[in-house]
């Protein structure tokens, strides 16, 4: 199956549909195929009717359920991984307005408990300071003051003690000079005093570390129901367990290699040392 980005996100209607017309098709009933899946019939109905995006879990079992042919069985789990795949392009973030994306990242952050960050090429907004943020963003087009504003804003969820964060930095992400030198040494100093919070872990990967893959992008994930993945042009919304937890075992292996705690300070201490000389 063929798709063009923009497509991405947008197929949970036809999955719907189609997943009700093998139902059908089979002669089988909301009752009987939630018996047969070991599902609710209100799942399989808000399922069915576009409300509950299904995971390729419970696709694969109402499929098997269905006795579904194999041929079957391609489409619509490639119709599946579709509607469980979003494409954010940059363009039209930029178009919808940058304050409206860091309202929606502020829900994102409310709804969730335990948030990972993998920082490839530059500093979270929740780690920046203000100079960094509005440096970040400086090459938009658009006015950037509500977006700097709501980029601090969010900021505040990182006292929530009932919340877990973990950071993981390449020492290109600490080191890329997104503002002067001595500006970077600042916000190296603010990645140091935030390593004391009892529920924010941040490690440090310098140059030269091996690790058990190489980095490709920048990604966060949040809890086990959703990750998000940045390019170029865009970012990428994975809701898919399989993936979910392949960025999980991404993560864990980048944990490894990284310097945490007195360890981490004393390297972002050496890089600072270094700006502000």
């Amino acid at each position: 199956m063929t798709f063009e980005p923009e497509r991405l996100g947008q197929s949970q209607r036809d999955l719907a549909a189609m997943l009700k017309a093998l139902r059908k098709r089979a002669g089988l009933s909301g009752d009987r195929l939630a018996g047969r899946c070991n599902m609710s019939q209100s799942k399989i109905s808000r399922i069915e009717n576009g409300k509950v995006r299904p995971s390729l879990v419970d696709v694969e079992q109402i499929l098997k359920a269905l006795d579904a042919p194999p041929e079957v069985v391609a489409e619509v789990a490639a119709l599946a991984r579709i509607a469980n795949t979003e494409w954010r392009n940059l363009r039209d973030l930029r178009r919808k307005g940058l304050g409206t994306r860091q309202a929606e990242l502020k829900a994102l952050e409310a709804s969730s408990t335990h948030m990972r960050y993998f920082l490839l090429s530059m500093v979270t907004g929740l780690l920046a300071t203000p100079e960094y943020v509005r440096a970040s963003l400086a090459h938009s087009p658009a006015d950037i003051s509500k977006a700097v504003a709501g980029k601090l804003a969010r900021q505040t969820v990182l006292y929530d003690s009932s919340k877990k964060f973990s950071f993981i930095l390449t020492e290109q992400a600490v080191r890329w000079p997104v503002v002067g030198a001595l500006a970077l040494a600042e916000q190296m100093d603010r990645l140091s005093s935030l390593t004391y919070l009892p529920n924010v872990r941040i490690g440090v990967i310098p140059v030269g570390t091996s690790t058990p893959t190489t980095p490709l992008n920048t990604f966060t994930i949040y809890d086990m129901s959703l990750t998000t993945v940045e390019t170029t042009t865009g970012s990428l919304v994975l809701r898919d367990s399989r993936d979910i937890h392949s960025y999980l075992e991404a993560f864990a292996g980048y944990e490894q290699c990284a310097l945490f705690g007195e360890q981490a300070r004393q390297k972002l201490a050496e890089w600072s040392a270094a700006c502000r000389s």
